[in-house]
C-alpha cells in the first residue's frame, strides 16, 4: 500500500509556508510581512494558505499590537511540526533509497 501525503501541507504555497516556519525554532515565530516577502505570495494568497493551515491545527496566528500599530505573528504548533515530520518521512519512503 503507497502511503499518501498530508493534502493540507501537500499544496505547493502550503508546503513553502509550512518548510519556512519549519526553519524556525519549535517556539519561535515570524511576522505576517516579513513571511510574505520571503515567500513572494501576495496578502491574499498568504491568508488563504495559511487559514487553511490554521484550520488544520498546523500554524498560530497572533494578532497584536505594537505603538498602536497591528502586527500579526505566524507560528508552525507543534501538531503542524508533527505533521511536516510525518510528511517528510513519507515522501522520503515514496522516493525510496
Amino acid at each position: 500500500m503507497i502511503p499518501e501525503l498530508d493534502p493540507v501541507i501537500h499544496a505547493q504555497a502550503r508546503l513553502r509556508v509550512t518548510i519556512a516556519l519549519a526553519a524556525l525554532a519549535p517556539d519561535d515565530r515570524i511576522t505576517f510581512p516579513r513571511l510574505q516577502k520571503l515567500l513572494g505570495m501576495t496578502p491574499g494568497n498568504l491568508s488563504t494558505h495559511l487559514r487553511k493551515l490554521e484550520d488544520a491545527g498546523y500554524v498560530e496566528i497572533d494578532k497584536t499590537y505594537t505603538r498602536r500599530t497591528p502586527v500579526t505573528h505566524v507560528a508552525l504548533t507543534p501538531s503542524g511540526r508533527a505533521a511536516f515530520e510525518t510528511y517528510t518521512a513519507t515522501l522520503r519512503s515514496l522516493l525510496g533509497p
